[in-house]
Parts: C-alpha cells; structure tokens; sequence
C-alpha cells in the first residue's frame, strides 16, 4: 500500500458568493419603509499552508478534490449573509505548487508559509447599498461572483541539508540510521528504499539535516528506475555526498565508475554543479572492500574530492564524516543572503488607465467588438439578466466607465456585436448606443412612483409655509400713516 506520495494533481474550487437581496421594509403605519435587502456574504478561499506535522501528499493523492463553502444570501432587514469558510489544506515543508503547463506558482517553505490556491467570489450588493438620490428603490440586487475553479500541481520537495546519492544498495540506508535517530527499511536487495528519509544530525554546535533517498541508476534523468521522483529531492540540498559502494559483487562496477554515471545523471538533471561534493566509500568492513578503497582513494583525491572511508556496520570513520558535513552546511548557511522582512508594495494603477480594452473581431465574417477588463466582466457576473432594471444599471455603469464611448472610437454601429468576457464564457449583445431598459419607461431609472404618492403631513406642513408666504408679502407692502 502506498505511505508516500510527493506528486499530486489537485482540484480546487473556492466559494461562490452570496446573492444580495431586493427587499423593501415593510412595517405597521409605514407602508413603503425603503429598501432593506442585505449583501451577500464572501466565498471560502482555498488556502495552502505548510505544516510541519505533515511529510507527505498521500491525502491529496486519494481525494484529489476540495472545495471551499459558499457565503450565505443576504435577508432582508439590511442582514448580510453569512461569509463562507476557508477551506486549509496542510502540506508538507518544501511543497512547490505548479500550474498544469509547469509553471511554479508558489514555493512553500517554512512552517507557516501559505498560498491562496483559490480566491472565493464576491458577495452580491443588496438593494440598499444600491439605493442613491436617483434610484430611492432599486427593485434589484447584484448577483454573487463564482469562485476559482483552479487544478494545480503539488510537488514535494524534501528540504535537508545533506543529500545522500548513489546506487541501488549503496549502503545509503544504513550510513543515515548510524549517523541520525532515522529508522530506515535496511535489506540486501535493490531500491529497498523507495521513499525519502529524513535524519537529523548533530555534530558539535551545528544541527543539520540529512536525506536518504532512492538509488540512481543510469537514465535516472530521463525518468528511467525511480529516475525523477528521485532527483526532485536533492534540489534544496547544501551538501551532496556520493556514496560508492566498494565491495559490490557486480564485475562490471567499481567505485569510480559508479561515481562517473551518477554525475553524469546529476550533469543532465541540470541546476547541481554548484553544490559541494563528499564522496565516501562505504562497506570497508569487507576485506575485498578496504583494498579496493585504498586504490582508487588516490585517484578520487586527484579529482578534488574530500574522501572518506566508512563502515556503516562497524561504526568506522563516521565521526569524521559527520564533522565534515557540518562544517560545509555552516559554510553554505552562512553564505545565503540574509532573509529580510517581507515589504509591501503597492502598485496602484495610473490615473488615465480605463481598466478595459475593446478589440475588433471578425468571427466567421461577422465584425465582432470584444471587451476585456477585471470591472466589466465582474458587473456582467453580478447581473441579473431577467430583471430589467439590472440591464440598466449594467448599461449605466459601463457607459460611466466609458464603454460605449470606446465602443463608438473603434468604429461600432448600431446593431454590431458586441462580446464582454473571453470567447470561452462571454455575453453577447447587440450594441445599441444610450442602452435603457424596460423599467426606465416608467420614470427615471431606479425610482419607484409609489414613493411620490402625496402624504398629508407634508401636504399640511406645506399649506401653512404658504400662508406665512402670503402674510410676509402683505405686510412688505404695507406703508405706516405718518402724522404732519
């Protein structure tokens, strides 16, 4: 059964958002309260975060699809609805998140680290928050946005500072569980390791980290044996150490050979030349084993490899291994540039920038104008194309934003086709400059006639301001008798 998992295709879906609501407050003595109708709540985000407790992707591998809550509607009694939950999904320390073209989209290290995989969809406004001086009782709401739909891909990439390479049966295994607490699977036949291990070290202040991994054969590079499942491990590694089995029962191997394919792997997997390297010829324990590391040390040392000789079994030259492994990784640590505070930038956006641009297209022979940007294609989402009054107010907004006067400088006519969104998931129409909607022909858009019903107070209130008109324009005429 498979324990380990470190690749993953994984769909996620946010939260959509709440619908607003049209409602109008209805109270004893107070027929037409004005509307009240609530936003509608925001849409769960899918979120990555690193969590040192999990080490694998095996989660992932058999429920490959998440999704986040949806927000509630909004009610009427200016109530908004409820904003969805956000949906955490815990990965490993080292998790690459990758697009489906190879792209990286985030590279999650450190515990903590998180990346929205999924933003949810806004929340629809309510009709109060639509009513203004011209429109007292929209009788509409906005529609709430549709979260990201997204697929992803997640790569685990172990983080060690010391990566242990070389062929099937190396002893690999072994050298981690004496040099750390690391409890490997330990047999004597090939690719007994299969998955990642993971030991820490300590050797005198320093503390490091080191990884066993699965052998090496030639072609790894091209996929061949456990070929990049492999390789993928040793990226983030400071060290690499070759470990060169000298007492081998294969005719057609010898440690220096052995060593020659493995860089030869490493060469053609690219992005390791730069990485210190130990070569440590292991088994000398073996008779056969100890002569034959003593003739090729020589020609290792030539090469202008540091070379040590070890037993795994019998505990032999471990300690001056795992002080040397400690002096490269302080070395390789204290190269690094040093991590500052992360900076907020912000880029806002330039005055005269319309956030839209209008192509022309000519879609099997028809002239077609498309229109492109984050606000317009937001407001068609929000619409409720079965309300006319929403028609018009979509029409209002794209004419304030300067839709149609772009549409007029590209040259369209009344009549043309005009497509708002990309051509997989756009609304078409044919244009018609000054727009209006049903609802309009009633009076000015958004007002509700009942709300110019006369009402007795004001009517009385206004009698008595004319009266007292009246009696002011009386006495202003009035000249006092004036006595010889």
């Amino acid at each position: 059964m498979t324990t380990f998992v470190d690749r993953v295709e994984l769909h996620v879906a946010a939260g959509n958002g709440g619908h607003g609501c049209a409602s109008v407050h209805r109270e004893k003595f107070k027929p037409l309260g004005g509307p009240d109708g609530g936003n509608g709540g925001r849409g769960g985000d899918v979120i990555l975060t690193v969590d040192q407790s999990v080490t694998t992707l095996l989660d992932y591998h058999h429920s490959p699809h998440r999704k986040a809550t949806n927000g509630k509607p909004g009610e009427g009694g200016n109530r908004s609805g409820k904003d969805g939950q956000d949906l955490v999904l815990p990965v490993p320390d080292g998790t690459v998140v990758l697009d489906r073209a190879g792209n990286v989209l985030a590279d999650l290290v450190g515990h903590g680290t998180s990346y929205v995989a999924a933003q949810g969809g806004r929340g629809g406004l309510g009709n109060a928050a639509l009513a203004s001086a011209r429109r007292k009782a929209p009788g509409f709401a906005l529609l709430g946005e549709p979260g990201d739909l997204r697929d992803v891909v997640l790569e685990l990439k172990t983080v060690a500072d010391v990566a242990l390479v070389g062929y099937p049966s190396a002893g690999k295994s072994s050298l981690i569980s004496v040099l750390s607490a690391a409890k490997p699977k330990i047999a004597d036949y090939p690719f007994t390791t299969l998955v990642p291990n993971l030991g820490v070290v300590t050797a005198g202040s320093t503390v490091y980290t080191i990884a066993d991994v699965p052998g090496l054969i030639p072609g790894a590079s091209q996929g061949k044996g456990l070929g990049l499942e492999f390789l993928r491990h040793v990226e983030r590694c400071s060290v690499l150490v070759h470990v060169l089995d000298t007492a081998t029962l294969e005719s057609d191997r010898d440690p220096v050979s052995d060593l020659d394919i493995i860089e030869e792997e490493l060469r053609q997997y690219g992005g390791l030349g730069d990485r210190p390297r130990i070569v440590v010829l292991n088994k000398i324990d073996v008779p056969d084993g100890k002569d034959l590391a003593e003739m090729v040390r020589p020609d290792l040392e030539a090469r202008g490899y540091r070379v040590f000789e070890v037993s795994a079994v019998a505990h032999t030259g471990l300690r001056e291994l795992s002080f040397a492994l400690a002096d490269l990784v302080a070395q390789a640590r204290a190269a690094r540039p040093k991590e500052e505070a992360t900076r907020i930038v912000i880029r806002p956006k330039a005055v005269d920038d319309a956030g839209f641009t209008v192509t022309r297209e000519d879609v099997d022979g028809e002239l077609l104008f498309r229109v492109r940007g984050e606000k317009p294609e937001r407001w068609v989402r929000q619409t409720d194309f079965n309300n006319d009054e929403a028609v018009g107010y979509l029409a209002d907004r794209l004419n304030r934003l300067g839709v149609e006067a772009e549409l007029m400088k590209a040259g369209a006519r009344s009549g043309d086709g005009v497509a708002i969104g990309p051509e997989d998931n756009a609304v078409v129409f044919d244009w018609e400059p000054t727009v209006t909607a049903g609802a309009e022909m009633l009076g000015r858009r958004g007002e509700d006639h009942r709300f110019e019903a006369p009402r007795p107070a004001a009517q009385r209130r206004r009698d008595k301001q004319a009266e007292r008109d009246e009696s002011e324009q009386a006495y202003d005429g009035f000249e006092p008798f004036q006595s010889e």
